[in-house]
């Protein structure tokens, strides 16, 4: 049968009991079929029967209404999208829908992706040999742009957090891809933030923008939170030798340090407002720069109640004891365990404890 619109055109029924009448925001009414194979049919079929949709929205635009209807997949206003050196725990990753880009770890010629088809531990034992250490190479442009193209299926607006832009080209990537997305994907706004964060410093800037997404905040909302979050978090890291620092010549701010190598635990931090990592000390043992770095933080955080999460390159145990012992000393919203990113740990080694953490 046929059944005119309120505008006056016609869309045919068709006899299936799987079929939907829907209206398309104010445009005509169009019946189609709803497909099993995701919603690529829907997407198409709403394509052909009202040009009036079309021409607001792209195809790529059309998927995530068609996902929603379908019951599949709700349509967000924000998606959040980061690199992999962000440290969050996976569950987190999933629970709030980021999608994470990884960054490349070279070793032999080539090159795998962080925590894809690598793991940290693989990559610390590779280093321990002190043999052909790996490398590591920033996420391209065409990684960032399917990122993009991904997170837009989803969700109607983008916004990349990205590591610090002072010791990374991750951010410069991210910005390539955003203005080539103008052409790809024209119906989408898509915003690059340089966090000047590290590890879980930078994975609270991003969980916290996530969260703020997950609640219905608009683009501006979601970075403003982002960019409120940059002014609170820090990490604290002890490196277990300088030596992979002065391999991978990263070892300029602590250029004084090197006449003792082998006899020392530096430790270093990193805050937003400097968007560098600087050395703080350097005691001569692990046990030392533990209780150093707790007694950093009990000063940043006070009596305030804590977020953490305890980092360790290839050092479980130790971390699970740091985040025990974190546990007793402060009052902790929330507590978590990760391996550091190795894209960060070639530069500082296998043995590294840090602590990323913001205080309410």
């Amino acid at each position: 049968m046929r059944t005119r619109s309120k505008h006056g055109s016609f869309a045919e029924k068709k006899r299936n009991p799987n079929s939907l009448f829907c209206p398309f925001f104010k445009l005509d009414f169009c019946l189609v079929t709803l497909y099993n194979s995701e919603a690529e049919g829907f997407a198409s079929v709403a394509q052909r029967q009202s040009s009036g949709f079309v021409n607001r929205r792209s195809s790529v635009q059309v998927r995530p209404l068609a996902l929603s209807l379908l019951g599949k997949a709700p349509v967000r206003k924000i998606a959040v999208v980061a690199d992999s050196t962000c440290c969050l725990p996976p569950e987190l990753v999933q629970k709030y829908n980021i999608r994470l880009v990884p960054l490349y770890i070279v070793y032999k010629g080539k090159s795998y992706r962080d925590g894809v088809n690598i793991t940290p531990s693989e990559v610390y034992k590779i280093m321990r040999r002190r043999k052909e250490l790996p490398t590591t190479s920033t996420a391209s442009v065409g990684d960032f742009l399917d990122a993009y193209r991904e997170a837009s299926r989803k969700a109607d607006s983008v916004l990349c957090i990205t590591l610090t832009g002072v010791q990374s080209k991750v951010f410069e990537a991210a910005m390539v891809a955003k203005e080539q997305a103008k052409e790809v994907l024209p119906e989408t706004t898509i915003e690059v933030l340089d966090s000047r964060a590290v590890a879980g410093a930078l994975g609270f800037v991003v969980l916290e923008a996530a969260r703020a997404a997950d609640r219905g905040a608009d683009l501006t909302q979601v970075g403003n939170v982002a960019r409120t979050m940059m002014g609170k978090v820090c990490l604290l890291a002890m490196v277990d030798t300088l030596y992979f620092l002065a391999k991978t010549g990263r070892i300029a701010r602590a250029a004084h340090w090197a006449g003792s190598l082998l006899d020392m635990k530096p430790v270093l931090e990193h805050i937003p407002a400097i968007g560098e990592t600087m050395p703080v000390a350097r005691p001569r043992t692990r046990k030392k720069a533990v209780e150093l770095m707790l007694k950093l933080m009990a000063e940043r955080v006070g009596n305030n109640t804590a977020r953490v999460i305890v980092h360790h390159a290839d050092e479980l145990e130790d971390g699970e004891k740091l985040k025990a012992e974190i546990g007793k000393r402060f009052r902790c919203a929330e507590l978590y365990l990760t391996e550091f990113t190795p894209a960060m740990g070639i530069h500082a080694g296998p043995g590294v404890l840090a602590i990323s953490f913001w205080a309410d």
